[in-house]
């Protein structure tokens, strides 16, 4: 009987501080989520400054809570995973500090893992038999990712954003239709009271064959269509424009990804995520995948958020690939996926 692997993992990349205990990849023992939305909502966005401020005063407490939930101690974790990057510089160094500290403190090694491979590995949490090739459709506040994911750790970009996440799309329209912050599910919500072909909002695919992402003009799209609307006294029903964008991002990115799948002769796609919970993008990928006869997976929304859970998820097979990280390792904010 092979020995269990215990990781004990830290995430601080941006507004939450979480930890948790997972043991052998996929199985969870603790996962500790502390949210800082409502502080970042009096902003209507995350401050920098504030947020890695709230890391300092929550990390300590968010590790205890993980190590008591999962019944273990510090003695008991074979290694340690941390976020270093992509994210908030400051926010980021937080999470690796402490767990550098950690692992000099008990002599375990560090593993510094990539916020995106986190978020592509929370699919083998719930999943227990899920595993590589497959195509990854990363959706966040900051990244709109496709990834062909070969094996463990094996990730090629097939496109990216060229300007704005589709994340960060959805909180500068919620902004515009009076909405506020965090934009996400409020869009989600608003979009089930509302019209999705009430206004008609451009569908951005780029050149034929690119598998990239645009979502700037249609952001602005919906500011022209609020400011027009407004100037000519009609009305704004913030659920059809919340519908109608919501539909037109959805579109292009089920659309690029099972393209994609297609092309690379895959079975199965993945999400990952924030915006991987929101129940548009989850509903029309799940037909498209039936349609098509692709094996979907997709976290629980609570795992497509910013967590410790796939951070450890991801640690545990950087570690069994024989990764091991120095006490110089450095917060990196634009780290590109499948660098280290």
């Amino acid at each position: 009987m092979e020995k269990d692997i215990l990781i004990l993992a830290v995430e601080s990349s941006c507004d939450e501080t979480a930890a948790a205990v997972v043991k052998n990849g996929r199985e969870v023992l603790s996962n500790i989520i502390s949210s800082q939305i409502a502080l970042h909502t009096l902003y209507g966005g995350v401050v920098p400054e504030i947020a890695s401020r709230k890391h300092i005063e929550a990390i300590d407490g968010v590790i205890t809570q993980a190590l008591q939930e999962a019944g273990v101690t510090l003695e008991d974790i074979d290694a340690i995973g941390v976020t270093y990057g992509p994210g908030l510089v400051g926010a980021l160094l937080v999470g690796l500090a402490e767990a550098k500290a950690l692992a000099f403190a008990v002599n375990k090694p560090l593993v510094g893992v990539h916020h995106i491979e986190g978020h592509i590995c929370a699919n083998y949490i719930e999943n227990k038999d899920f595993e590589p090739p497959y195509m990854a459709l990363v959706v966040s506040g900051g990244h709109s990712h496709l990834v062909y994911v070969s094996d463990y750790g094996k990730y090629e970009i097939l496109g990216r954003t060229r300007d704005d996440a589709a994340g960060e799309a959805y909180d500068k329209v919620a902004r515009a239709i009076g909405m506020g912050y965090p934009g996400g599910p409020k869009i989600d919500a608003a979009a089930k009271k509302g019209n999705p072909n009430a206004v008609k909002f451009p569908r951005v695919f780029l050149e034929e064959d690119s598998y990239d992402f645009s979502f700037s003009g249609l952001k602005s799209a919906v500011l022209n269509y609020v400011n027009k609307q407004k100037m000519m006294g009609e009305p704004i029903v913030p659920e059809d424009i919340a519908a109608s964008f919501q539909q037109a991002v959805v579109e292009v990115l089920v659309e690029k990804t099972i393209h994609a799948a297609k092309e690379r002769g895959v079975k199965q796609i993945a999400m990952a995520g924030g915006v991987a919970s929101n129940s548009a993008l989850r509903e029309t990928m799940r037909k498209a995948c039936e349609k098509e006869g692709f094996y979907l997976s997709i976290p629980s929304p609570i795992l497509c958020t910013d967590n410790a859970a796939m951070i450890g998820c991801a640690a545990y097979y950087e570690y069994m690939a024989g990764v091991r990280d120095g006490f110089d390792l450095n917060a990196n904010p634009g780290l590109k996926l499948g660098e280290r």
